[in-house]
């Protein structure tokens, strides 16, 4: 006889919570077994042989593993499936749950990720190559520190402003570092400064060195070409367009445009009843870091006339094909005029460099797939 089991496992860093499942048609789920065990995968193995032995189950089975995507990432499916256990990893925000139930628990979350691996009530991720998620791993990390030095500015402008100086020009250019350098202030003022300026010394050259790695790996054989080909887009540099490919992985995945965007919550939502119809702002699902990335992508497309070249995008477009140049000059162009033409309208400034984030996505995924002029 043969008999299909899902386990539905609920992981967390120092426990794994599993159920297992075997669905019947037309009757209730049939419960097997559920337990707690310490987090090693090795501790589930054994549970699936003691299942064996308990349903003496012989060759004809079909088992499956699933947990939601978190704090694990891949590790603990790449541990199962090496050791020959089937495994699935399932978006959160496509899992069908139940609603109205108030008493959470780690036994019920398994049993709800066996019922959904049991009846199709998800979406799988993707799992990316062992090379795409090192470099997925490299590139956050050198956002992180970004985020470190942003955080270190605004630390350093509020001290200033708190003891009356204040730069009246553009911040953080090189007139206003020496300006921060030359302050006349008490002693001990000025070795804090001073200290703080140690600080952004050092993550600005820790930057500039990942940067220039990043170049190197994005002038690699498997990269080089998919990263010259987003850069020909306004917005979209060599740190954007490789974060875009090692964290997407397949673009085909997606069969359009528009599903590209919403994968990455960039689709307006909607909150509709009966004849009441209301639209809202995106959804937010998705990859929270490289929708980030479109944003300020997008934000770098609202400035500047429509049509107009940088020397930095000609020189970025040089070696491609005349129809990724010529579709890249369409995207570019029809984005500004679109911004341009949200703004008179009277639209919100982030509602419209929210939109254009959105068609940004299209036009990458057409990019991405060779769906030239099929994008949005």
């Amino acid at each position: 006889m043969y008999r299909i089991l899902k386990i539905g496992m609920d992981v967390h860093s120092k426990t794994y919570t599993i159920c297992a499942m075997e669905p019947v048609i037309g009757q209730e789920d049939r419960i097997i077994a559920s337990m707690q065990v310490t987090a090693d995968y090795k501790n589930i193995i054994m549970f699936i042989e003691s299942l064996k032995l308990k349903l003496g189950l012989g060759n004809e089975y079909d088992i499956e593993c699933g947990y939601e995507a978190g704090c694990l990432g891949y590790s603990l499916y790449n541990q199962l499936t090496a050791a020959g256990v089937k495994c699935t990893i399932l978006a959160p925000t496509t899992m069908l749950t139940e609603q109205g139930i108030r008493i959470k628990t780690d036994a019920r979350d398994a049993r709800m990720i066996a019922q959904c691996l049991a009846y199709g009530g998800y979406r799988a991720v993707y799992i990316p190559t062992e090379e795409d998620n090192s470099v997925k791993e490299y590139l956050r990390m050198r956002d992180d520190h970004k985020q470190e030095l942003k955080k270190l500015k605004q630390q350093i402008n509020a001290m200033c402003l708190r003891h009356g100086h204040h730069y009246d020009g553009t911040k953080w250019t090189i007139k206003h570092v020496t300006w921060l350098r030359k302050l006349e202030l008490s002693p001990l003022y000025r070795e804090t400064l001073d200290e703080y300026m140690a600080s952004y010394d050092e993550q600005t050259a820790k930057i500039e060195r990942f940067d220039k790695r990043i170049e190197e790996i994005a002038s690699e054989s498997r990269y080089q070409e998919k990263v010259r080909k987003l850069g020909c887009l306004l917005g979209i540099r060599t740190h954007t367009a490789l974060s875009l490919i090692v964290e997407t992985g397949d673009f085909s995945r997606c069969k359009k445009g528009n599903t590209y965007a919403a994968f990455l919550g960039l689709a307006p939502g909607e909150n509709s009843s009966g004849e009441h119809i209301k639209r809202t702002g995106i959804t937010k699902a998705g990859n929270t870091h490289l929708r980030r990335l479109l944003i300020e992508a997008a934000r770098g497309i609202c400035k500047g006339a429509v049509g107009h070249k940088s020397k930095e995008l000609r020189s970025r477009q040089e070696g491609n094909k005349a129809e990724v140049i010529a579709y890249a000059d369409k995207a570019n162009t029809r984005l500004r005029s679109k911004y341009y033409r949200y703004i008179r309208h009277g639209k919100k400034k982030n509602v419209a460099v929210a939109a254009i984030a959105r068609e940004l996505a299209c036009f990458v995924w057409g990019m991405m797939t060779d769906n030239i002029g099929m994008a949005a």
